[in-house]
């Protein structure tokens, strides 16, 4: 089980490595570290597995985080309506690459946060408001999927993981809420 032991801090060279891509169909060893990061994401959203493991909040885990440099990352996001249990995405995925995006950019109101990140970075993090990606599941399937806002959000910053860029990146130096013309903030 992954706890936040597992989970390497920013600083940590793996995270600044451009991970491999991976042959697919992939061995039983990443098939089972897929499903404990998808696993780690789901404990972390319940209240009392948390505590219990003392485990952060997160949607979202990159391979590198685990100190593992290669292209896998898993997502959880749960469902935003009250009463409803089934996440709007709940995935892992294998060599994800987006293949086109809207021109009109997004962030969070909120600014971005990292299980990798100890620390409150404030600003804003310009990203892409719609996205299509394609990745393999766990089982080598091919998929093409369209995402816009949140999940999409959620998607660039762990692909941003595999590629060795942090969140904090995105942000303007000098300006850190500058909100460039037409860019939506999701609250």
């Amino acid at each position: 089980m992954i706890t936040m032991k597992d989970i390497i801090k920013e600083g940590h060279p793996t995270l600044r490595l451009t991970a491999e891509e991976l042959p697919i169909p992939v061995s039983p060893e990443v098939k089972q570290l897929g499903k404990d990061m998808l696993t780690f994401l789901i404990n972390s959203q319940d209240p009392e597995l948390a505590e219990k493991y003392q485990l952060r909040a997160g949607v979202g885990l990159a391979a590198p985080q685990v100190n593992q440099s290669i292209r896998m990352i898993a997502v959880h996001i749960p469902g935003i309506e009250e009463g409803i249990d089934e996440p709007i995405l709940s995935t892992v995925m294998i060599n994800p690459k987006i293949v086109s995006h809207s021109v009109q950019n997004a962030c969070l109101a909120e600014g971005e946060g990292c299980l990798s990140v100890d620390r409150d970075v404030p600003g804003y993090v310009p990203r892409h408001s719609r996205v299509t990606v394609t990745y393999y599941d766990l089982e080598g399937n091919k998929h093409k999927k369209r995402l816009k806002n949140y999940p999409a959000i959620v998607v660039q910053h762990e692909i941003d993981h595999i590629n060795g860029i942090m969140f904090y990146d995105h942000i303007n130096e000098e300006s850190p809420y500058y909100l460039e013309e037409g860019m939506d903030v999701i609250s």
